[in-house]
């Protein structure tokens, strides 16, 4: 009887136990599960000169400057309908000057937010880089910044939001991932991302808090996963008592089945992978409308990443992107420079994203990463696009194919609703006319 009444006791502490490590979360969110969902990542990372980040042109040029010698984007963003713009060097052809957004703009991340909700795209992944974390005492950087008009901008809108850690710039020596497990709490306590009160919209899956991280098994990364504790960091975000209780999507290679190609060949990430929830393999550049039949190799790539991730107790997403294109980032590097071109993965129009969407869909895919929402330095930016951008004999930018600027918004949305089977899957992109 003694025995019985401590093991009831046990079992109760161990139920109040689990109950506490919910408490930093909220109880309720509108998104309890990524399946259904196309979800987008957003960079944030474009800063102006005299926006008040100091940082000068972030992301828009090299060395903070943002000229014909140091651009660094492909793509020029269509900024008719944003509150707050700057004006640039570029000028077209009638002389006036062209203007940018910055992304530390509370009026931008809410224009943003209202797209996704009018076009239909469910929410986005805030990339949130490793060396942002350095700084996790400190909760007024610009990216927190970013992300607080963001969680209340998704809030406002109705879109689903979550963090993405991505390891890119932690070092090979004497760095791990302690200082993600600092800034997660920090993003818990202070800028309260996964309790944002009634209605809140922060992603879940499985019914708990998703955190995605990404950069694992790269073999152009300087670090060893098996040396930065990566393993901590999922049993922390898992299972501490007051930050845990999140289910873990990782970010791998395109070949992370096979540990080939893309992928070191170290059995290890495997492991890893099963200790999380969902597997997000990178798969921009990795295929291409320019070779024969594209859509049959992503098919059959996708039908056995899906087998595969069931076999081993994980869910999986594929991606889908517009193109690819970052010819002005890559002239800084001659080596690099050599090899690129604009547009080097083409649009087609929006064919090459839309055919990626519904072979997904057809191979089962239940949910969709979308790179990326406002990525423009690298060409996979579904936001609104200039068709017209200030092109002149010294500085070169992408077109958007004459289609119109929110022409990826509005096939993104239609995606989420062949996902959902709200409409039936189309395999011919479908005409705005």
């Amino acid at each position: 009887m003694i025995k019985i009444t401590s093991l009831i006791f046990v079992t109760a502490s161990i139920i109040a136990f689990t109950a506490n490590a919910q408490l930093k979360h909220g109880n309720t969110t509108k998104y309890t599960s990524y399946k259904g969902l196309v979800m987008a990542g957003y960079q944030g990372w474009f800063r102006a000169e005299g926006d008040g980040s100091e940082t000068g042109w972030g992301h828009y040029g090299r060395n903070g400057k943002f000229d014909t010698e140091h651009n660094t984007i492909d793509f020029w963003p269509d900024v008719s309908e944003y509150e707050k713009t700057y004006k640039t060097s570029f000028k077209y052809p009638n002389g006036k000057a062209a203007e940018v957004f910055s992304s530390v703009d509370k009026s931008t991340t809410d224009l943003h937010f209202k797209w996704m909700k009018d076009y239909g795209v469910d929410g986005v992944f805030m990339q949130r880089f490793f060396g942002v974390t350095r700084g996790y005492e400190n909760s007024n950087k610009p990216q927190d910044i970013i992300l607080k008009n963001a969680l209340e901008a998704a809030k406002r809108n109705g879109r689903a939001i979550a963090v993405m850690y991505d390891l890119s710039g932690l070092k090979a020596e004497g760095e791990d991932c302690s200082s993600v497990i600092e800034d997660w709490k920090m993003l818990v306590d202070q800028l309260k991302v996964t309790s944002q009160g009634e209605g809140q919209t922060y992603l879940h899956h499985n019914g708990k808090p998703l955190v995605a991280i990404w950069g694992l098994g790269f073999p152009d990364r300087p670090y060893d996963i098996r040396k930065i504790g990566i393993n901590r960091l999922i049993d922390f975000l898992k299972n501490d008592p007051e930050y845990g209780g999140c289910s873990v999507m990782l970010g791998v290679p395109t070949y992370f089945r096979e540990l080939n190609k893309d992928c070191l060949p170290d059995p290890y990430l495997h492991q890893v992978i099963r200790s999380a929830d969902i597997v997000l393999p990178w798969m921009v550049q990795r295929f291409t409308p320019l070779v024969h039949k594209p859509m049959d190799h992503i098919r059959d790539h996708v039908i056995a990443d899906i087998k595969w991730s069931k076999e081993n107790g994980v869910d999986y997403v594929p991606i889908a992107y517009p193109g690819f294109s970052w010819r002005n980032l890559s002239l800084a590097n001659k080596d690099l420079a050599r090899y690129t071109a604009y547009g080097a993965i083409p649009r087609l129009g929006g064919r090459f994203y839309w055919d990626q969407l519904v072979t997904l869909i057809e191979a089962g895919a239940d949910m969709i990463y979308v790179a990326m929402f406002d990525e423009i330095d690298e060409g996979t930016a579904i936001m609104k696009i200039s068709d017209n951008p200030p092109n002149n004999e010294n500085a070169h930018f992408v077109g958007n194919d004459g289609v119109p600027s929110d022409h990826y918004l509005w096939l993104t949305g239609l995606g989420a609703k062949m996902l959902r089977k709200e409409i039936p899957l189309k395999p011919e992109m479908p005409d705005r006319k």
